[in-house]
């Protein structure tokens, strides 16, 4: 089959690779109808070292189940179904408190010999505490916004949970990525009064309005941290989303906050240290988040998707075919698309 391989920085190549084939009993094989380029993976496209077999590409897909292990009991072939972004088993102690990024027997796609998204086919261990059944047809106009809720919306959600939003809250996104537009929106579903978006690329922040946010803020470091707090009576918001992982993205969010607020991290970090520790330990800061857990999350989010009620999928602002795929990590890494469907 036909699968998205990254060998460096900046070398995405589409090649043939092996078929998969069931290897456990709680696999199931999926044929991929929908996948996407998420904004992490860019981190690889920048940084990654050369390797002399490449890494397998993608965690975010839709497909058909084909073939299922003799231990599978909820899926069977012909289910239309959709991929959290980590594989789980749905019954270890972390699964059942709602935590399956942290499953006791789960892992990450492209990794451990399991197929990674971006391809034509995906092995998905523990199939049954994984995959969730998607009562539409494969062409439903729904898609890109069911796509979305293996990986973008579920971790928006996620950022909105970890900081507590809630009915008659202020909140602060910072971040107008595909992941912080999605924040938008989940803050806006949990009841917020008033949603600062902050973010300088006119068309997303314009998608942003259109999710919810009530005020745009445009600067950056100290300007932006500035003007949040005039916007929310001097004091600062009672909640931030940290939706990039940058040392200043993240600085931002601490700082936006009133003393007593939280901030909802779903960015990939890509320092070790929090900055100003200190203040931000002083006015009792809560940090909370990490990777969203979107397993946990879908089957309460599928019914606003299916309703309208929300419209995550427009953050799709470009499709592509498998081939197209090089093309498209490089027009997000330039900032020319803000997140791409791949169409199989």
């Amino acid at each position: 089959m036909r699968a998205t391989v990254m060998h460096a920085a900046g070398d995405v190549r589409v090649e043939t690779v092996p078929d998969p084939s069931l290897a456990e009993s709680h696999d199931a094989l999926v044929r991929v109808t929908r996948a996407a380029i998420c904004g992490s993976d860019l981190w690889p496209y920048k940084s990654m070292e050369p390797t002399d077999g490449g890494r397998r590409m993608g965690h975010e897909f839709i497909g058909i189940v084909e073939e299922i292990g003799s231990d599978v009991r909820t899926l069977k072939p012909g289910d239309l179904v959709i991929a959290p972004f980590v594989w789980s088993d749905g019954t270890c102690v972390f699964c059942r408190e709602g935590l399956q990024t942290s499953c006791l027997h789960g892992g990450r796609y492209g990794f451990d010999g399991v197929d990674g998204g971006q391809g034509e086919a995906v092995r998905v261990p523990q199939a049954d505490g994984t995959l969730v059944v998607l009562p539409v047809e494969p062409d439903d106009e729904l898609m890109p916004s069911l796509l979305t809720l293996s990986d973008v919306m579920a971790t928006g959600h996620h950022a909105a949970l970890s900081a507590k939003v809630g009915p008659g809250k202020s909140v602060a996104v910072v971040g107008d990525g595909a992941v912080g537009l999605c924040g938008v929106i989940a803050a806006k579903r949990l009841g917020a009064e008033q949603v600062i978006l902050l973010g300088s690329h006119a068309d997303r922040t314009e998608l942003g309005k259109d999710f919810g946010a009530t005020d745009i803020v445009s600067e950056r470091g100290d300007e932006a941290i500035e003007r949040v707090r005039e916007l929310s009576d001097g004091l600062g918001v009672d909640c931030s989303l940290e939706c990039v992982g940058l040392e200043q993205s993240t600085l931002t969010a601490l700082k936006v906050v009133h003393p007593g607020g939280t901030v909802g991290r779903v960015g990939v970090p890509q320092d070790d240290a929090v900055p100003d520790a200190l203040e931000v330990f002083m006015d009792n800061v809560t940090i909370a988040g990490g990777p969203a857990p979107a397993r946990a999350y879908i089957e309460e989010l599928l019914p606003d998707v299916l309703d309208g009620t929300i419209e995550p999928g427009r953050v799709f602002d470009r499709t592509t075919s498998l081939h197209g795929v090089p093309d498209g990590y490089r027009a997000m890494n330039e900032r020319e698309a803000l997140k791409v469907m791949i169409e199989l």
